[in-house]
């Protein structure tokens, strides 16, 4: 006898495992994609030997169309009314998940001898095209957790979970990847070759296996995504809170809006800090492992440091949550992380690298302790602001708001690592060399770049977060009662019209 299901009031199954499964296996399959942008900038820095001025160039200009094109999606979902068989965002969804397959390939055409001309046109090509896919299925993603269901706790899950699927979907490119795509170099009598500059040996990145690397990735993130759109539950009808139809979108009415929205500033600020530290470390990081440690290997296994802790937190993140807020608890943890942020300056002034080592870890896994709790709850904190919008401003806008906390958040992607490969240029890095032949001062000046930026990162996520931010526990139980009265007055007349 098959299992009945359970269903709510409103004739959905109810929320449950499933569900946060399912959203948990959406951003793994955008993390299939998304992680392998700290590999970017390492691919076409060490392989392809792009000068760090004219990378940093490339990239700015490419991830400012990327940060442009997110609001412009946004606002075409918002005003998309028409009814499609999975359902619009689902759709959507698909239609992503289809141009990822080979999309995320495409930035990583491994020809490293082309000139310089071919290989900035490949690098600006491949790059849109991977973007433009990703776009069309993350924006959708990310606006969907707020109508999967409306209760504050489940939404808490589902970013919970989320952060589960970003995770996951961050070990492989992360962690896995540096153990595959890095090889030691020994001379024709089997002999390693050593940089004499910091007595370690040299190691070679090998283009091939990123690219295979990159089209494995697209298939798996495919399977991930269409497993998230049979098994997912949309509860709240996605054209049921309309916005005034004959108004056509505009660009900066909605950044008007958009900034006067607190929680979604403060949000999107800490996600910017995120970017422009953590996300933005990640080539400073490779580069640091390579020619001062001399196990760029190691790298990813390594910065798991900083993700593992994220989940000390799940099990307890719906009792924390209830008990002090969202926004009370990653606050506490905000603090936390800007004492792994000092500590982290230590590392470099350590002459023992085992010991500096052993120090960067330790820093590292404080710092990622204190981002724990807001990692779990980051998109909940985003999901109650556009209910913070709706509050105020009547509208509830899902796609326009989501877009533009993507648009900054994609503008920290380009403008970060753009400036880190300017800094590592002025600090004496020199593409032309390789990672093998770089000085032992580049090399120790890596490790104050990293640890630099890692600070820079807690910093501004205490700001969006502490001092922005306004959703504390009290706010956001009044703000909820309110929508909940309004909803079921606008629910009166629709059932009076059934019933008559």
């Amino acid at each position: 006898m098959a299992k009945q299901v359970k269903l709510d009031a409103n004739g959905y199954r109810k929320f449950g495992m499933r569900d946060k499964l399912a959203y948990a296996a959406g951003d793994f399959g955008c993390n299939m994609s998304f992680a392998l942008k700290g590999t970017v900038q390492t691919f076409w820095l060490v392989y392809m030997m792009l000068e760090t001025g004219l990378l940093s160039a490339l990239l700015l200009v490419v991830q400012i169309w990327d940060a442009v094109n997110d609001p412009l999606i946004g606002s075409m979902i918002d005003a998309d009314r028409r009814s499609y068989k999975m359902g619009k965002f689902k759709t959507y969804i698909f239609i992503g998940a289809c141009g990822l397959l080979v999309g995320g390939a495409a930035v990583f055409l491994p020809f490293p001898n082309a000139d310089v001309w071919v290989k900035a046109v490949l690098f600006i090509v491949g790059y849109i095209i991977w973007d433009a896919f990703y776009t069309i299925a993350n924006v959708p993603y990310g606006s969907m957790l707020s109508l999967i269901t409306e209760n504050p706790g489940e939404r808490a899950q589902l970013s919970t979970w989320r952060s589960v699927g970003s995770m996951v979907g961050n070990i492989l490119p992360s962690v896995i990847l540096p153990m595959l795509i890095w090889e030691k170099v020994f001379d024709a009598n089997g002999n390693p070759v050593m940089n004499e500059e910091t007595g370690k040996q040299v190691q070679n990145l090998l283009g091939d296996r990123v690219f295979l690397a990159a089209l494995l990735m697209g298939v798996l993130g495919f399977i991930a995504f269409i497993f998230m759109i049979k098994t997912i539950t949309v509860r709240v009808d996605e054209n049921s809170i309309k916005t005034n139809d004959s108004e056509k979108f505009n660009v900066l009415k909605a950044f008007g809006n958009f900034m006067k929205n607190r929680p979604v500033v403060g949000t999107t600020l800490a996600a910017m800090g995120m970017f422009l530290g953590m996300q933005s470390a990640n080539t400073a990081t490779q580069i640091m492992f390579a020619i001062y440690f001399g196990q760029p290997e190691l790298s990813g296994v390594v910065m798991l440091v900083g993700f593992l802790p994220m989940f000390l937190f799940m099990p307890f993140i719906k009792k924390i949550v209830n008990k002090f807020g969202k926004k009370e608890a990653s606050v506490a943890g905000t603090l936390l992380s800007l004492v792994g942020g000092l500590l982290m300056f230590i590392f470099p002034i350590i002459q023992d690298k085992s010991i500096a080592l052993v120090l960067y870890m330790v820093s590292l896994a404080v710092y990622g302790i204190g981002m724990g709790v807001y990692t779990c709850v980051s998109w909940a904190m985003m999901g109650d602001a556009i209910d913070y919008n709706e509050w105020k401003t009547g509208k509830r806008e899902e796609g326009v708001v989501y877009s533009l906390h993507s648009f900054f958040r994609k503008l920290a992607q380009g403008i970060g690592p753009s400036l880190v490969l300017l800094i590592m240029g002025v600090l004496g890095y020199n593409s032309e060399l390789g990672v093998g032949a770089q000085t032992a001062a580049t090399a120790n000046n890596m490790c104050w770049l990293v640890a630099g930026l890692y600070m820079f990162s807690a910093i501004l996520q205490f700001v969006g977060i502490a001092l922005i931010y306004n959703l504390d526990k009290k706010t956001l139980t009044q703000m909820n009662e309110d929508l909940a009265q309004k909803h079921a007055v606008e629910e009166v007349p629709q059932a009076a019209v059934v019933t008559e």
